[in-house]
């Protein structure tokens, strides 16, 4: 019961800090971001902390599945660098045809979002499917963050 406090109390901060027009740098995620301390709610950070890197918990990158390199990308899906984000904003979803995988502005239309914080609503398996954890709470309201203030490229 007291996790859950945690949590809420920690949504309802970044949910007030949200409503205003801040930019990512004016708040000190890594009192919540958790194994990777160095990210924000911005591209190339999610990129280099989330999709590219392994974290502390053991979480493996999602570069491990969804690359070319050596192989075809995991539901066609490549993070790699230089195609991640024209990849996933304003991409349709192939599990999800009526949802596109970042929808600039609405984290809630986004898939990308419900697959990592495993909704219902999602096909398949929640991701990462081959590790050994998830993203933390942290983690992940650092990317609905990112799509919240538009999902902006730098």
């Amino acid at each position: 019961m007291r996790h859950f406090i945690r949590i809420l109390a920690l949504v309802a901060f970044v949910a007030s800090a949200a409503a205003c027009d801040e930019k990512p740098s004016d708040f000190d995620w890594s009192s919540i971001t958790g194994p990777t301390p160095n990210l924000e709610p911005t591209f190339a950070s999610i990129q280099a902390n989330i999709f590219e890197s392994t974290d502390a918990t053991g979480r493996v990158a999602c570069t491990a599945c969804h690359t070319n390199v050596g192989r075809n990308p995991s539901a066609n899906l490549n993070l790699a660098h230089d195609f991640a984000y024209d990849q996933i904003v304003n991409r349709q979803s192939v599990q999800r045809t009526d949802l596109v995988l970042v929808k600039p502005g609405d984290p809630e239309g986004s898939y990308l979002l419900h697959k990592i914080d495993g909704r219902s609503t999602i096909i398949n398996l929640r991701m990462p499917r081959n590790s050994p954890s998830f993203l933390t709470a942290g983690q992940i309201l650092a990317v609905r963050r990112w799509i919240e203030i538009g999902a902006p490229r730098n």
